[in-house]
């Protein structure tokens, strides 16, 4: 790890620490167990289940991304979705990207440059629905809170640029092409055509976004699976008798997902807890009730995808070294 990238773990294990202390500060613990201790089991169990339901669909998203590139088996897609979850809620950086995309490259031939370019715009589509579904909810429920507000005023802007950028990207190659040789042109030679062939890659891998069938299914299942994934979050309610409508379901899973622009440790700990508490009370729901909700639903989307995620990368050939290792792993998937 770099000296940079280690610099960006601190970071985010602080801004996670600061966000645990805003969630927690005045609390009673006890309170908050009793609320955790009250929560119905089975119905835990049948979110845990529901979770994979949106894992699913989420590979069936990422199969459409790839059809420009390589057609790719659903349960292949599925497991490395699941390994994918594991990486991110372990490690920091999001390692679980580069897992997949390795794997994807070693596997099924896919260059590591176009699956990486894959998961770019898989969190582009996440970052639409999550804007849609804060901006629906917003409006639908009129809440006034301060922190939403920021998340909106702050990330919304952001995201768009970048949505812009990426899509004026993907239907004006020629852009492109002559931005990176502008760029490339005082390399020496072996650099500007390593450069030139990762920038083909790149351009090939964009090519999916210029077909209407397939930006049409990578659009129609992105909010299919995260309707689905929103479900987790509604079934837990149920669970801790929180009788949430489906529009605030959504404006915590617009939130927390969105907060994730937020650099954070492993699993968005802290930023998760306090943005799900920050939607929950100002719905009228007591604060110890909504910091007891919003550990047990992170639990249940976090463990069981995690321990899967463990198993399925033992079944390609990797140990947990492999996560510690993932950035070597992209060195040499990007050498090779």
């Amino acid at each position: 790890m770099s000296r940079n990238q280690r610099l960006i773990v601190i970071a985010g294990i602080v801004i996670s620490a600061i966000f645990l202390w805003l969630a927690f500060q005045g609390l009673n613990p006890a309170a908050v167990w009793s609320y955790i201790q009250q929560a119905d089991i089975i119905l835990l169990i049948a979110a845990s289940v529901w979770f994979f339901v949106s894992v699913f669909f989420m590979a069936l998203r990422w199969q459409y991304l790839l059809r420009s590139i390589r057609p790719v088996s659903l349960p292949q897609l599925i497991q490395l979705v699941c390994i994918g979850y594991m990486g991110n809620n372990v490690y920091p950086l999001r390692t679980g990207e580069i897992l997949r995309v390795y794997l994807l490259q070693r596997n099924q031939g896919v260059p590591f440059a176009r699956g990486m370019v894959v998961a770019v715009a898989e969190r582009m589509f996440d970052g639409l629905v999550m804007l849609t579904f804060i901006l629906v909810a917003l409006s639908l429920l009129h809440i006034e809170n301060a922190a939403l507000q920021s998340i909106v005023s702050v990330g919304t802007p952001v995201f768009l640029i970048a949505l812009a950028v990426f899509f004026l990207l993907a239907a004006r190659p020629n852009i492109l092409r002559r931005i990176i040789a502008l760029v490339t042109k005082p390399l020496p030679g072996r650099l500007s055509e390593i450069a030139a062939g990762l920038s083909e890659d790149v351009l090939l891998s964009l090519e999916g976004f210029r077909r209407p069938t397939d930006l049409a299914g990578t659009v129609l299942w992105s909010y299919v699976s995260w309707i689905l994934h929103s479900g987790v979050y509604w079934i837990v309610a149920l669970a801790f008798g929180l009788q949430l409508d489906f529009p605030t379901t959504l404006l915590v899973v617009g939130a927390v997902n969105l907060a994730g622009l937020i650099p954070a440790s492993p699993g968005q700990v802290g930023v998760f807890e306090f943005f799900v508490v920050v939607v929950l009370t100002a719905v009228g729901v007591l604060e110890a009730q909504a910091t007891a909700y919003a550990l047990v639903v992170h639990l249940v989307i976090w463990l069981p995808v995690t321990l899967i995620g463990f198993i399925l990368l033992a079944r390609q050939g990797l140990t947990i070294s492999a996560v510690t290792r993932a950035r070597e792993l992209e060195n040499k998937a990007v050498t090779s």
